[in-house]
């Protein structure tokens, strides 16, 4: 069975007015997301994890385009579709949450005009019809007293709530893929795992597919089947979580997992040095060299090809090696980071 999303060689870049600058903001990168599959994203801030998600979705901004590759959803490249034509997928089948609520709810519009928009558009449902299906979809993303919460505004709600809103809207049009750009950033500790929970609790009602954008590892091994690790624009490594818990490839996943936080260690935590770089102006060789205490020489001076280490686990990275068979050690991912 194909899968429902499949990303090929994907290359956005951001250019500059007359094209003086060129930022290539997701370069080469590839990965599949199946039907019912969580998928995390993760990496430092400006490595081209919400680049990737707007791509998908035809929502880039100004400056912004796809200049190469394939996003092949059921069958069609929605890279080569006309906007009226992605219209007609954005909120049907592929819905996005983003991680600021009040950056998508309108403050002058009630929460029962927001959550019917979509069902009314994408699914043709209308009057009690539509009404009864709002009442449904507040009580499936737990928020109380629904008929009257209905009538309210966003500013009469706290931001847990807020976003499970947004949660709503993005179930109302029936979406086969939800992309969840970090949904749980403004959210404090004990909001934050109520709304994972939710999460995953719909997921198994409705059998929507997840792309999960998060820097927290902790909730990618709570929330995800598989995942990509992505710096400088590219995916450095990806495949399952319990392959890249166990037994990172890539010095750069190595120091994230490193950085997180285990129960009951007295370890200093580990803290990568320098910064991500400038995507417009991008060092020689790995882009990781000037950071990794592994670079060889060769790093300085040879972009590393991608190696399969084993199934659909891949790194690129000099020193990955091929596998065969299971990781060498098997943990529980949710425990060795603390979540």
């Amino acid at each position: 069975m194909p899968p429902l999303l499949q990303v090929t060689s994907l290359e956005t870049h951001y250019v500059s007015f007359g094209g003086a600058r060129v930022i290539k903001a997701v370069d080469d990168v590839s990965f599949t997301v199946n039907e019912g599959e969580t998928l995390g994203i993760v990496g430092e801030s400006g490595c081209g994890k919400t680049t990737t998600c707007l791509s998908i979705v035809g929502l880039l901004p100004p400056g912004a385009r796809i200049v190469g590759g394939q996003i092949e959803f059921a069958g069609k490249d929605l890279a080569q579709l006309r906007q009226s034509e992605m219209r007609r997928i954005r909120g049907a089948q592929i819905a996005m949450i983003l991680q600021d609520p009040m950056a998508s709810l309108n403050p002058l519009f009630s929460i029962y005009t927001q959550v019917a928009e979509p069902a009314y558009y994408h699914q043709s449902i209308r009057g009690r019809s539509l009404r009864q299906r709002v009442r449904q979809l507040l009580d499936a993303v737990r928020i109380p007293s629904p008929t009257q919460r209905m009538r309210e505004y966003p500013h009469q709600m706290s931001g847990g709530m807020r976003q499970r809103i947004v949660g709503a809207i993005a179930l109302a049009g029936g979406p086969r893929l939800i992309i969840a750009d970090e949904p749980t950033t403004n959210l404090d500790v004990t909001i934050q795992a109520q709304y994972l929970d939710l999460l995953k609790e719909l997921q198994q009602e409705t059998g929507v597919a997840v792309i999960f954008v998060t820097h927290n590892l902790g909730i990618v091994a709570r929330m995800c089947v598989k995942l990509a690790v992505m710096y400088a624009g590219k995916i450095v490594e990806a495949g399952a979580v319990r392959d890249l818990f166990n037994s990172p490839q890539h010095p750069y996943t190595k120091g994230l997992l490193g950085s997180m936080p285990k129960l009951g260690s007295k370890e200093p935590l580990f803290a990568i040095p320098g910064h991500p770089p400038d995507l417009a102006t991008l060092p020689s060789g790995c882009a990781f060299h000037p950071r990794c205490a592994e670079a060889m020489a060769r790093c300085t001076l040879e972009e590393p090809d991608e190696v399969r280490v084993g199934g659909d686990w891949r790194a690129r990275c000099w020193r990955a090696e091929p596998q065969h068979g299971q990781s060498a050690k098997d943990v529980d991912v949710a425990a060795a980071v603390g979540s």
